[in-house]
């Protein structure tokens, strides 16, 4: 860990007691700070609080009082969820205290290089396919950031010759100020926590911080296919490296139908590539670029596009059960998710599809039915869904009161070649506690198939 004195005899407040917040504070203390945590809900005997006071961190729950910014702090690390408008925040802009989230505190003490990727669509899918490169690779990976792992622990322990691939979302990369990525990817911009930002023009000035602090001998890996993200990086410092779909292109990466394309020259067939879908190709484009300025062997970076079926519960190649093929797409949660999964098949595709009714439309899916032989329906909307089928012209199968009912009675009307998609359009809440548990139910229903 570099300059560990540098938060020696500082006050800090670290909003929120979530997992990033207990890392922060259990990470300044330990650099000699003088931290205070505060968090809104009641202590109710906290386990975590309680290992924070016997670190010396004073604790204060059930609610964020403006007052507690009387005793004067040096600097505030809040939980990324926490808005903007929160009183304690804007009360600390006003007296010019610096509000970072841990990401900052991540790059502050880390002796690693990091490779920051954000972006609204393909981080986690981007983040996991470079990590995997740099492993077999031989470059020491570290993963780290929104994908579940706290950056500043992870940075705590990072070695110089290591490298922590961090994904960043825009709630973290807002709280930055000298934060510097060796290489960033920014995957695409798409209009997404309007609530939390306010506007698309804040939501994408969020995402731009991951390039700001950035000079020459940086790497920004950009969506050159989104004219609109020129904008918001036209002042970096850093050497553009664009990425682009649409074609054999001379500078950045590149693809065609036959080739992926670094610098114009051919290096990687399509037809060794695993991952299905247009957009998963941008997310393996910006991957190997950042792979390739780290130093990675293309021989590492071919092993894993030949083999790497998708993160779990993304678009997740799950089996081939007698010549159908079932992918797990369950964090498709809306219909610009299921978009995305039914433009990546060619094949006759039965969908799983249907969840919480939240009365959204799926009318954005109907240019998208083409290829789709049937729909079996699940859920609180399955009705609407069979409803819209038919006004596609598609199949609508009966609905099924159980995924693993509509994992069976799609096996059994579908025929060799066919693609079986879980891809559902709508949240789990109606019948699972998450995303991941509708997945897993699907996951286990195709294992348990018989032919």
């Amino acid at each position: 860990m570099k300059n560990e004195t540098q938060f020696e005899g500082k006050k800090a407040l670290v909003l929120g007691l979530a997992k990033s917040g207990h890392a922060a504070a259990s990470l300044l203390a330990a650099c000699g700070a003088e931290v205070t945590l505060n968090d809104a809900a009641p202590d109710d005997g906290n386990p975590l609080a309680a290992e924070l006071r016997e670190l010396g961190v004073t604790v204060i729950c059930g609610g964020h009082p403006e007052t507690i910014l009387d005793g004067g702090f040096d600097f505030i690390v809040k939980n990324p969820g926490i808005p903007y408008q929160n009183p304690v925040i804007l009360k600390a802009e006003q007296l010019g205290i610096p509000v970072w989230t841990e990401i900052e505190l991540a790059y502050l003490i880390s002796e690693a290089p990091i490779i920051a990727i954000t972006g609204s669509n393909g981080k986690t899918t981007t983040t996991t396919l470079l990590f995997h490169m740099l492993n077999i690779g031989d470059r020491h990976p570290l993963i780290a950031g929104n994908i579940g792992t706290v950056a500043s622990t992870v940075a705590s322990k990072a070695k110089a010759d290591e490298l922590i691939v961090l994904e960043a979302s825009s709630f973290q990369l807002m709280g930055t100020g000298r934060f510097r990525p060796h290489i960033a990817i920014w995957t695409n911009l798409y209009e997404a926590h309007l609530d939390y930002h306010g506007s698309r023009e804040a939501y994408g000035e969020a995402k731009a911080r991951i390039t700001k602090n950035q000079t020459a001998g940086d790497f920004l890996i950009y969506n050159a296919d989104q004219p609109e993200l020129e904008r918001y990086i036209a002042g970096t410092e850093a050497r553009l490296i664009p990425f682009t779909t649409k074609g054999r292109a001379e500078t950045g990466i590149s693809a065609d139908d036959e080739q992926i394309y670094w610098l114009g020259e051919p290096i990687i067939p399509r037809s060794k590539i695993m991952l299905p879908g247009a957009h998963n190709l941008e997310n393996i484009l910006s991957a190997t670029a950042a792979a390739i300025l780290a130093g990675c062997d293309r021989s590492a970076i071919e092993s894993v596009l030949s083999s790497f079926t998708g993160v779990r519960h993304r678009m997740q190649f799950v089996k081939e059960v007698d010549g159908r093929k079932f992918y797990n797409d369950s964090k498709a949660t809306n219909t610009l998710a299921t978009k995305s999964a039914l433009s990546s098949f060619s094949t006759p595709t039965l969908l799983i599809a249907g969840g919480l009714d939240r009365g959204h439309s799926f009318e954005e899916l109907r240019p998208y039915m083409v290829n789709v032989k049937a729909v079996i329906g699940i859920g609180e909307t399955a009705d609407r869904l069979l409803q819209f089928a038919e006004s596609c012209g598609v199949t609508a199968l009966s609905e099924q009161q159980t995924l693993t009912a509509a994992v069976q009675e799609a096996f059994r009307v579908s025929s060799k070649g066919d693609t079986i998609l879980l891809s559902p359009a709508c949240a789990s809440w109606d019948q699972y506690p998450s995303f991941e548990a509708r997945g897993d139910e699907f996951i286990d229903a195709v294992q348990q198939l018989k032919v």
